[in-house]
């Protein structure tokens, strides 16, 4: 039998495939960008809610899927994608949205589906602008977890003590310093000392 939690969780995946949140993925077919959030999905009086077979026809011509692939992900196997929050890069630098582990906190987060991971404290950041190419396009969501091993060469998410969150390579990390190279070559390198940053994450996966 047919369950709501299948069609939605073929929306979810559907975003995922395509590199875009279920917001994202609402947007490019043209239709308001609420129009698959969580909320949309139960009634105000909790019963469950199909989309609209139009809201699904425009996501299947916005991302070139055909039916059939599309029924392949509502048989799909459950846990092969998760939700995770996201939220842009620019507005992780405001304090309301990391706890003082680096794990997401608090309201005003989107939802990005992706392939699973093990980290459930991971979380989504979408860049904008030029800032970070050419590793990272405007519009690409990166994922990052809390829990995953940092070595040198990783891509990194580091929340600074002044609040900012930067994108960095990971050159070097010692007890003492952290030596960061950027990946827009205009920048320049960056050292912090260890008073200066909260917590560093590593990247684990990217939409493009």
């Amino acid at each position: 039998m047919l369950t709501h939690a299948q069609i939605w969780e073929a929306i979810d995946a559907l975003a995922a495939r395509a590199g875009t949140s279920p917001s994202g993925l609402a947007r490019r077919a043209g239709l308001d960008p609420t129009t698959f959030n969580k909320s949309k999905r139960i009634t105000p009086d909790q019963r469950h809610r199909w989309p609209s077979t139009e809201s699904v026809a425009k996501c299947l011509a916005a991302t070139s899927t055909t039916l059939d692939q599309f029924v392949a992900l509502v048989g799909g196997p459950r846990g092969a994608i998760r939700t995770v929050p996201m939220i842009g890069l620019a507005q992780a630098g405001n304090g309301l949205y990391f706890d003082e582990r680096g794990f997401p906190h608090g309201d005003g987060w989107d939802e990005l589906g992706i392939p699973a991971l093990e980290d459930r404290n991971a979380y989504a950041l979408e860049i904008s602008g030029d800032a970070l190419w050419p590793v990272y396009r405007d519009g690409t969501f990166i994922i990052a977890s809390p829990a995953a091993s940092i070595r040198r060469g990783d891509r990194v998410v580091v929340k600074l003590r002044g609040g900012e969150v930067i994108v960095r390579e990971l050159a070097r990390k010692t007890a003492k310093a952290l030596d960061l190279k950027p990946l827009n070559p205009a920048q320049s390198d960056r050292t912090l000392a260890t008073e200066d940053y909260l917590w560093i994450a590593r990247i684990v996966w990217a939409s493009q």
